[in-house]
């Protein structure tokens, strides 16, 4: 059991003990969880490119090396916001290091 099917199951056990009926009850979780995931995922990819477009931007200000920092940084933006997409997918989270197992799996 996980650490949200825990709490999950204890706030239903204290709502029914006070006799308090929640607002809204989801009516499909697995949909609201997928359409998490897909934001994430998409705000993940641009703020990587952003940001890192951002650093080349100054970078070649600063250098005068217009544009060449610029690319060179939107392409690492773009490295970093796929990889931050394949960990996502794959439920490798933030966990850092290689050759770790992800969660779930056997040894």
């Amino acid at each position: 059991m996980s650490n949200d099917d825990d709490f999950d199951a204890r706030l239903k056990r204290a709502r029914a003990a006070r006799g308090i009926e929640p607002a809204v009850e989801k009516e499909n979780d697995e949909q609201s969880k997928a359409m998490g995931v897909g934001m994430r995922i998409g705000v993940d990819l641009v703020a990587s490119i952003v940001v890192s477009v951002a650093i080349g931007y100054f970078l070649d200000r600063w250098l005068g090396t217009k544009p060449w920092l610029m690319i060179a940084f939107f392409f690492l933006g773009a490295l970093a916001g796929g990889l931050s997409v394949y960990r996502a997918v794959n439920g490798l989270g933030d966990r850092v290091g290689i050759g770790r197992k992800p969660p779930g799996a056997k040894s």
